[in-house]
């Protein structure tokens, strides 16, 4: 493939026509640049066609700093341009009123790695939401999916809504960041003024490494597409009492506890993998000693999960078979961590990343992976059809 133009460089190519005086508020933190790693805030601040006037910040902090979740940043003053900037993962995560006053229109430039609980797009949503309150028009900056189109995994039950599941989209969405926003706008039925800058050349089934873009680590514990590649099942780790791999080089590919005979886990896996046909991952064995967050300083027993086959991982059943042979081999040990959770305080952290009870509930009762995947089968159809209105690519 040739190499993709994201959004931001197609608008710095072709320009941008703004209503008033152009005065822009910019979401976005310090991963979205162009393709010689000039960062977006300084390029958008040198431009004479609108006016930089305000930075919005997602979870992590504007430099990506923070770690895991409810680590909150402060406001402050982005260093290259001197523009004020407004932390919305911090007293607040979605903008007041006031935080849009005086601006003509709101950018987002964001990454995401195509799993709905991280939470950029979240944020994308809140500001949107209240861009549409004020009536501010919104220019999304288009960037790929790091994943590709392919969907899987239960879709957020609106019960179950949370600042890691505001619309209903599976685990795996599929959407580019303008898609995403797209979709966000019907389901949220916002009176909103949208636009996305397109990319050029983009491919909507290529992985990351297919785009001739850069990888620049949109958080702390997202270090490289393989990270992304497992994160729409890995992500469930956080919502059990196994480590993720915080603490480590690879986190979400390594997992384990203290606890874990790793030796009886992975022939059960094996054999759940045979009856499911789960394929494009193998498993081995290691030991590692996180530098922090759950096990932090102990020797934890499990594994790191390798993608053979990309094109055949399923992601979310796979971690949904790992759960599944824990608990039958460490009935004992192996339990769901409990709340707080991204600033939910009374349900459960898996459930609010499933976006349902029903996958801990079908773990629990013992139903097959495979069972559990045919019951995503009809919801997945209807938003397959949903989101075929909000696409872009072809």
């Amino acid at each position: 493939m040739d190499s993709v133009l994201t959004g931001l460089e197609i608008l710095l190519r072709d320009g941008v026509r703004l209503p008033g005086r152009g005065r822009i508020g910019l979401l976005c933190n310090n991963a979205v640049t162009d393709r010689h790693f000039a960062a977006t805030p300084e390029l958008l601040n040198d431009r004479r066609d609108l006016t930089l006037t305000r930075i919005f910040s997602p979870q992590h902090g504007f430099a990506g700093e923070k770690q895991d979740n409810m680590i909150e940043s402060e406001d402050g003053v982005h260093p290259g341009t001197g523009v004020p900037m407004i932390s919305l993962y911090g007293r607040v995560r979605e903008p007041e009123p006031p935080m849009l006053s005086g601006l003509d229109a709101i950018l987002i430039d964001l990454p995401d790695v195509g799993t709905r609980v991280y939470t950029f797009l979240s944020t994308a949503l809140y500001v949107m939401r209240q861009a549409a309150r004020v009536g501010a028009p919104v220019i999304v900056l288009d960037r790929p999916n790091p994943i590709g189109n392919r969907a899987e995994g239960p879709i957020l039950d609106p019960a179950f809504e949370s600042f890691v599941g505001v619309i209903p989209v599976p685990l795996r969405h599929g959407l580019t960041v303008g898609e995403y926003c797209r979709f966000g706008r019907s389901a949220l039925a916002l009176d909103l003024d949208l636009a996305v800058v397109a990319m050029e050349g983009y491919q909507p089934a290529s992985y990351f490494d297919q785009t001739g873009l850069p990888w620049v680590l949109p958080s702390p514990n997202m270090p490289s597409l393989d990270t992304a590649i497992v994160y729409p099942g890995a992500v469930m780790l956080e919502g059990v009492n196994l480590s993720e791999g915080r603490g480590t080089t690879r986190p979400f590919e390594l997992f384990g506890a203290p606890w874990a005979n790793p030796g009886l886990v992975a022939r059960e896996v094996e054999a759940l993998s045979e009856r499911c046909g789960l394929e494009g991952f193998g498993l081995r064995e290691v030991a590692y000693e996180p530098t922090f967050h759950k096990y932090r300083g102990e020797t934890v027993r499990g594994f790191q999960l390798h993608v053979t086959d990309r094109s055949r991982f399923r992601p979310v059943a796979t971690y949904a078979a790992i759960f599944s042979a824990f608990r039958r081999i460490h009935s004992e040990e192996f339990d769901w961590r409990q709340p707080p959770y991204e600033y939910e305080h009374d349900r459960l952290p898996i459930d609010l990343i499933c976006g349902t009870d029903l996958v801990r509930r079908n773990l629990m009762e013992g139903m097959s992976v495979a069972d559990m995947e045919e019951a995503w089968t009809v919801p997945l159809a209807g938003y397959e059809e949903a989101r075929r209105a909000h696409t872009i690519y072809p």
